[in-house]
């Protein structure tokens, strides 16, 4: 039969897309469940403010009766204003391992696009850079990370069949924290930590970070502007994002550095892994599950770093150093065995060479594809 696709319009369809990648994924051991309450939030337009600079849709295909598939298309007009482009981006895309549906799923996605004057499209996106981004196609044996997607190893081929290729890679490093702090680098710290223009910043409670969260994400905004597929954020979205993540955020793994005028110029934030508590919560916070992703987070040995920036004029002085090696003696005294990057671009050779200066070794690779519309 073939397939049959109907738009998301009902709370019906809105929960049999939330929950459909449940039912696709139940044999794929390393799956992990996003959690449903964010997910719902980003769905919700009375709370996700992307709504206000986004047309969105979201669509499930049928076939044989029975729901087998899953989409959203994207146009985010304030990144395509900023770049000057015409981009439809597609995303939470979910399927068997079947050529049709794919197509289907994906010839929708593009044609809304091209009705609405769009010109290329792009994807695996979300709303914003802080969404979900980028197919695995490298290291699909390694458990996942919060905010990144867990897919088939059957999708890249699907894509790349219907015409899609490479739009942009993301690599993701992994560092030995035990075999991360070498003389060398112990030598780079000592002699930044010299630069009295510069102090770090360490903190000790979450209440200590709430002064500083607008200037972290401003920060963000002016450091991201130049990565590929970033949109500013407004103050709006800024609180949003704190409320967000600052109750699984510890302390002890955000580090910043500002100057002697008190602004800040540099930031890094880690969260420790909390990917097999989502698992064991299957995604769901209540009524128990949030103490199961507390105590994971408590019990994991893998530091996930989640965001990082250097103000531009600032670079190349030692900050990332400064911040790096903080970075890893907390980390080591809190016990973890490793360090994962979370996505860095394939061109970001700065944020790359940091990596590899502790030793960092590419262990996943993640992929955006690109297809032009005619």
């Amino acid at each position: 039969m073939s397939v049959s696709l109907r738009e998301v319009r009902t709370p019906k369809d809105a929960k049999t897309f939330l929950y459909l990648p449940e039912r696709l994924h139940k044999d794929h051991h390393n799956w992990v469940p996003p959690i449903y309450s964010d997910e719902k939030r980003v769905f919700d337009p009375k709370r996700n403010r992307a709504f206000a600079y986004c047309d969105f849709v979201r669509v499930l295909a049928e076939k044989d009766g029975e729901t087998v598939g899953r989409i959203s298309a994207v146009i985010n007009r304030r990144y395509n204003d900023e770049w000057k482009v015409k981009v439809v981006r597609f995303g939470y895309l979910e399927c068997p391992n079947d050529l049709e549906t794919a197509k289907a799923l994906l010839g929708f996605a593009e044609d809304w696009g091209k009705q609405r004057g769009m010109e290329k499209i792009v994807g695996p996106n979300g709303f914003t850079e802080e969404d979900p981004q980028g197919f695995i196609v490298e290291g699909f044996e390694q458990i996942p990370n919060l905010a990144t997607y867990c897919n088939w190893p059957y999708i890249p081929p699907l894509l790349e069949s219907i015409g899609y290729g490479k739009e942009v890679d993301y690599v993701v490093y992994k560092v030995d924290i035990a075999n991360a702090v070498t003389d060398f680098y112990k030598w780079a710290y000592e002699r930044a930590s010299r630069n009295k223009q510069f102090s770090l910043m360490e903190f000790k409670s979450r209440k200590e970070i709430r002064p500083h969260i607008h200037a972290i994400f401003n920060l963000m905004n002016d450091s991201f502007k130049e990565l590929y597929g970033y949109s500013t954020l407004d103050e709006q979205e800024m609180d949003e994002l704190a409320k967000r993540y600052l109750p699984v955020i510890d302390p002890r793994f955000i580090k910043a550095v500002k100057t002697t005028d008190g602004e800040i110029v540099g930031f890094i934030v880690g969260i420790p892994s909390i990917a097999e508590g989502i698992r064991a919560a299957r995604g769901r916070l209540w009524p128990f599950g949030f103490l199961k992703i507390l105590s994971a987070s408590k019990k994991s040995r893998k530091l996930d770093l989640y965001l990082g920036g250097i103000k531009a004029e600032h670079r190349g002085k030692g900050l990332d150093v400064l911040m790096g090696y903080s970075m890893l003696q907390s980390a080591r005294e809190a016990g973890f065995e490793y360090i994962d990057s979370h996505h860095e671009l394939e061109t970001n050779v700065k944020m790359r060479a940091e990596m590899e200066r502790t030793g960092g070794k590419v262990y996943k690779r993640f992929r955006i594809y690109s297809k032009m519309l005619k």
